[in-house]
C-alpha cells in the first residue's frame, strides 16, 4: 500500500474536521517518521476505519469532534532578537509562544539581535544561539544592508531564505537603510542569485516632512506616517524589481492605497508578492485610546474602511499572507508612563495570538479555516522555500495544530508565553483555542525543545 511503511506507520491521526489543501474533510493521517505519508479519507466521518493494509499503526489519535486538525502554522517575520537584546525576546520564549498558537516554524528576521544577521559569521553566532532551545522549527532571514553585497551569496549557501532590507532607517543604528540607488544594486545581485528581497517600504523623506512632535495622541502618531509613505516606497521598489527582474516582498503592509499599484505589477509580470499583519486586520486607528503605545507600529494601524480593503485583498489574492510582525521589546521602551507615541518603541508582539486574532475576524467575514490554512500555512512556507511545511499532504512534515475553532477566550496577558508580556489585544474576546501542536510527528513540549535549524526547502 502507497504511504504505509512494511512495519505499519508510526501515528495514525483520525479527525471529523481535516484541512487539507482540497479542503476540510473527514480524514485519516498516516504519518512515518515524522514526515505525512498518506491522507487518506474517512467517508462516514471520524469513527469510519481508514484502510491500513493490515499494517496496524504503532500510535493512535482521534481528534474530537469539537476540534479540527489544521497543518502547523508558519510565521515568516517574527523577530527573536537574540543574541544581544534577548531582555526583549529569545528563542526559547519566542518558540513557546509560537507553539502556543499553533504555529510549529517561524523565520527569524536579521535585525535586533546584535550583531544582525548581514554576514555568514554572524549568521552562525544566531544558529549557535538557537540550537538546542527551540520548540518550534527557525530558518533564517538574512540582512541587505548597504555595503554587504558580497555576502549574499555566501549567506544563500549557508542557509538563510532571502533578505530583508528597509527603505527607511530602521530604528537599529546596526542595521541601516538601503537608498533607492543601493536597492538596485542589491537588486541586481539578487536576481542573478534567484534569490528573494524583502522590504520594510516606507520613504523616509515623506515621514521626515510629516509633522511629528510626539505626545500621547494615537492621531498625531497616524499622521506622522501617512499612507503616501508607503506607496512611494512601494512604487519604488516596484520599478526596481520590474528592471531587474528580481523577485521582491513587501512585508507588514498597512496601507490599502498601495493595492492598485501592486495588483497592476503583478498583473505585469513583476514579481511581487504581500503581506499583511493581524493587528492590521483587527484593529482600527478609531478604537486606539491615546497613550496606550501598546499599539504602536510601524507601518501604523490605521482606519477602518483601510481594514475592510485589506481584507478585500486576500479576498481576490492581492495579498497572499498573513504573518505577525511578532516585534516584541521591554515594558520602558513603550513608555507607559507618559504614553508617547512619537518617542516609544514600535512594535506589536503577537506570535502566540496571530491564529486567534485573524480567525475571529476572518469568520465573521465569512472565510473558513482553510483560507487561513493558506494565508498563515502554505503561503508563508512557499515564501521562505520551506517546501515540506504548511499543509497536510503526502510529503510534508508532520506538523499539526488542534484547534477549537468555535472556543473562545478573553486574553490575558498573564497567559502569553513570549518574554514580556504585554499586548494590545488585551482584555479582548477571540475564538479559536489551540489544544496542542505536533512537530514532526510528537506534541510540542516547550521544556523539552526538539526544534530543527532550517534552511530553503529543509523539513
Amino acid at each position: 500500500m502507497p504511504g504505509v511503511s512494511a512495519n505499519g506507520p508510526d501515528l495514525l491521526i483520525t479527525a471529523r474536521r481535516v484541512v487539507t489543501p482540497a479542503g476540510i474533510r473527514p480524514a485519516a493521517v498516516f504519518v512515518t517518521a515524522g514526515v505525512i505519508t498518506d491522507v487518506r479519507p474517512l467517508h462516514a466521518g471520524r469513527h469510519s476505519e481508514p484502510d491500513t493494509g493490515g499494517l496496524e499503526p504503532a500510535r493512535r489519535v482521534e481528534v474530537p469532534d469539537d476540534c479540527v486538525l489544521m497543518p502547523g502554522l508558519v510565521d515568516s517575520h517574527v523577530h527573536v532578537n537574540e543574541p544581544g537584546r534577548t531582555a526583549w525576546e529569545g528563542f526559547a520564549t519566542a518558540t513557546a509562544a509560537a507553539a502556543a498558537g499553533g504555529i510549529t516554524t517561524i523565520v527569524d528576521m536579521p535585525l535586533n539581535s546584535i550583531p544582525p544577521t548581514t554576514t555568514v559569521a554572524n549568521l552562525i553566532l544566531k544558529q549557535q544561539s538557537a540550537a538546542g532551545q527551540i520548540a518550534t522549527d527557525v530558518a533564517f532571514w538574512g540582512g541587505a544592508v548597504p555595503g554587504n553585497i558580497e555576502d549574499l551569496a555566501p549567506m544563500l549557501e549557508a542557509g538563510v531564505v532571502g533578505f530583508k532590507c528597509f527603505l527607511l532607517p530602521s530604528g537599529v543604528e546596526e542595521f541601516p537603510h538601503l537608498t533607492y540607488t543601493q536597492l538596485a544594486g542589491h537588486l541586481e545581485r539578487i536576481a542573478a542569485l534567484d534569490g528573494l528581497l524583502i522590504a520594510h517600504a516606507e520613504d523616509e523623506g515623506i515621514i521626515d516632512a510629516s509633522v511629528n512632535d510626539g505626545g500621547p495622541r494615537y492621531a498625531d502618531f497616524l499622521a506622522s506616517r501617512p499612507a503616501q509613505a508607503e506607496t512611494t516606497a512601494i512604487d519604488a521598489l516596484l520599478a526596481a524589481a520590474r528592471a531587474t527582474g528580481a523577485r521582491v516582498h513587501i512585508v507588514h503592509l498597512s496601507s490599502a492605497e498601495a493595492l492598485p499599484a501592486i495588483a497592476a505589477a503583478k498583473a505585469g509580470g513583476v514579481r511581487v508578492s504581500v503581506e499583511t499583519c493581524p493587528h492590521y486586520l483587527t484593529l482600527s486607528a478609531e478604537h486606539i485610546p491615546d497613550g496606550h503605545t501598546e499599539f504602536k507600529c510601524c507601518p501604523p494601524i490605521r482606519g477602518e474602511a483601510n481594514r475592510d480593503a485589506l481584507w478585500a485583498a486576500l479576498r481576490e489574492g492581492v495579498i497572499v499572507l498573513i504573518v505577525s510582525d511578532h516585534s516584541p521589546c521591554t515594558p520602558d521602551l513603550k513608555l507607559f508612563g507618559s504614553g508617547d507615541f512619537g518617542a516609544a518603541w514600535g512594535g506589536i508582539a503577537s506570535v502566540q495570538l496571530a491564529f486567534p486574532a485573524v480567525w475571529t475576524e476572518a469568520r465573521a467575514r465569512g472565510f473558513d479555516l482553510a483560507d487561513i490554512a493558506r494565508w498563515m500555512g502554505s503561503a508563508p512556507a512557499h515564501l521562505a522555500g520551506l517546501a515540506t511545511k504548511g499543509a497536510i499532504e503526502p510529503g510534508r512534515s508532520a506538523d499539526f495544530s488542534v484547534v477549537a475553532p468555535d472556543e473562545t477566550f478573553v486574553v490575558d496577558p498573564r497567559m502569553l508565553r513570549h518574554r514580556n508580556a504585554f499586548s494590545p489585544y488585551a482584555g479582548l474576546e477571540l475564538a479559536g483555542v489551540v489544544r496542542q501542536t505536533w512537530l514532526h510527528g510528537e506534541p510540542i513540549d516547550p521544556e523539552a525543545p526538539r526544534g530543527r535549524l532550517l534552511g530553503r526547502s529543509q523539513a
